[in-house]
């Protein structure tokens, strides 16, 4: 008697993506994070929070929103329907990391490790729902859905390079200073936290706690953050042409230039025009698109060369048959 496949080792075993297949499946997994963290943004901004009034059900009795929920129930059961979706973009990304030949278990830890985020984000927002939409939880909430995004911005670049190790392409300075862009982008997205979670928008249209802090001297804050990104991304654009490197890595620092600028504007805009719930929005897409232009910038700065197709196992391998 054979050796027991997985279904994954079955699909592997009668399946190869090509390396177009391979990067949009794991590209699709990239937009989905991004369009639930906006969805997510959405749910707040329209105080529909509360909803649904408790997790996993939409109500006691109900697995599915309600007539009498009304539009507030609708968005934010459709945003829990959405999560379905991101699952699904996941599960392909899954499925063709490890049908890919030579196997790449790297690239399949990446992509499991996207499912096992997306499941403890679901069990994280319905705590959110069952605290009340407590600001410290819908902020680990979001966090979470950040680091979903970063997994998933690696596994997307990993899936277009090698398994070698990595080479630099760019001088040590240059490369520390494309971390602490990464560090300092890291604690803007997090302080941004602290000014929704002491903010105008709640979530919901009852009496939500916010976080113990003036919510104008926590936008302060951010927007210091937000200059120090700003500054990093210009000495980063100048540096990259003193070092003569690569177009597509000055590319990389060209675009996110134009998104730290962009965002920074739309910031200013926002807050001197009474945060309204559109321009909050756009400001939540604006922090997605900076941190995978921040992670894209420093995954360019090396490259790794792909391994030698020799060692690749023919289909009739047992080795394939193993999960």
């Amino acid at each position: 008697m054979g050796a027991v496949q997985t279904p994954l080792a079955h699909i592997a075993q009668r399946w190869t993506p090509s390396p177009k297949v391979l990067r949009r499946a794991a590209l699709s997994a990239v937009l989905m994070t991004v369009v639930i963290i906006v969805t997510g943004g959405a749910v707040r901004l329209t105080g529909s929070g509360l909803g649904c009034d408790t997790w996993p059900k939409c109500t006691d009795d109900s697995l599915f929103a309600t007539p009498e929920q009304g539009i507030h129930g609708a968005i934010e059961f459709g945003n829990r329907m959405l999560t379905y979706v991101l699952s699904a973009a996941v599960g392909w990304a899954i499925i063709a990391g490890r049908s890919v030949k030579p196997r790449r278990r790297g690239l399949g830890r990446l992509a499991w490790a996207q499912f096992w985020i997306v499941m403890g984000n679901a069990v994280l927002g319905g705590i959110t729902v069952w605290a009340g939409l407590n600001p410290w939880t819908v902020a680990g909430h979001f966090l979470l859905a950040n680091v979903l995004l970063t997994v998933a911005t690696v596994t997307w670049v990993r899936s277009g390079e090698g398994d070698a190790a990595p080479r630099p392409r760019v001088p040590r300075p240059v490369r520390r200073l494309a971390w602490a862009i990464v560090a300092v982008s890291a604690v803007l997205i997090t302080l941004g936290t602290t000014v929704t979670g002491s903010g105008k928008h709640a979530g919901d249209s009852s009496d939500v706690p916010r976080m113990p802090w003036d919510w104008s001297a926590a936008a302060h804050i951010h927007a210091i953050a937000a200059w120090v990104v700003c500054a990093l991304a210009v000495a980063m654009w100048l540096l990259l042409r003193v070092v003569d490197a690569p177009d597509d890595i000055r590319a990389r620092a060209r675009d996110l230039l134009l998104v730290v600028l962009l965002q920074g504007a739309l910031g200013y805009v926002q807050y001197f025009t009474g945060v309204p719930e559109l321009l909050v929005g756009a400001h939540m897409l604006g922090s997605s698109l900076m941190w995978i232009a921040v992670l894209r910038l420093a995954l360019s700065l090396r490259e790794r060369e792909r391994v030698s197709p020799s060692a690749t196992p023919t289909t009739g391998d047992p080795a394939l048959s193993r999960a």
